[in-house]
């Protein structure tokens, strides 16, 4: 149970920073667009990685080179920038208000989804390199409930801050107000490209 606890302490430590990967769950449910999809992909996506960096992380410690944190750096930064442009271009000065249907298509949400999951190398190093050091010591059984303890983090995290918004949504429904929240979110994201710019930067220095 030891091990459990602290999975989960370790693991919620590492989800709660502010990501590019949050603000696109948050997103998705104040905009009520396919929440359950969203936040069962996150949450099934970091129990996938956390249990393969527990289990084989001497093998992605060798892939965990700088050249290929460089290589997911440059796609994590072309996709923020897509993700952007297509936001200042079809959102921020006209969106219309409509809390009734979906904006999108379930295979365009899924697609975010898993670009802002996949490409994103801070779930790597977190969920794969940092765990999976962490509890490369462990005996058997103490890495599984490490690992299920750490899992468990990420599900309810997820599902909190993603259905949270849906029930914020119903007292967000101006026009005015759904403007300033797309105004901090291409402020966020594009703060984020560029530390991930100065991340590639620094590669060739």
């Amino acid at each position: 149970m030891t091990y459990l606890i602290l999975g989960f302490i370790t693991g919620l430590s590492l989800i709660l920073a502010l990501g590019a990967q949050n603000i696109f769950v948050i997103e998705q449910g104040l905009k009520k667009e396919f929440v359950l999809i969203v936040c069962l992909i996150c949450a099934l996506s970091d129990f996938l990685l956390i249990f393969l960096g527990i289990f084989i992380f001497n093998y992605f410690e060798e892939f965990f080179t700088p050249l290929n944190e460089l290589i997911l750096n440059i796609l994590l930064l072309l996709f923020l920038l897509n993700f952007i442009r297509v936001k200042v271009r079809s959102e921020i000065l006209k969106f219309n208000l409509n809390i009734t249907k979906a904006k999108h298509s379930l295979t365009t949400v899924v697609s975010k989804t898993l670009g802002f999951t996949y490409l994103n190398p801070h779930v790597y190093s977190d969920t794969v390199f940092f765990l999976g050091n962490f509890s490369k010591d462990f005996i058997f059984n103490q890495k599984i409930l490490f690992g299920i303890g750490a899992s468990i983090s990420s599900f309810i995290f997820f599902f909190i801050i993603g259905y949270m918004s849906k029930f914020l949504s119903n007292y967000l429904k101006t026009a005015r107000v759904w403007k300033i929240i797309n105004i901090l979110i291409i402020i966020f994201m594009s703060t984020l490209s560029y530390y991930v710019l100065v991340n590639i930067f620094n590669f060739f220095n």
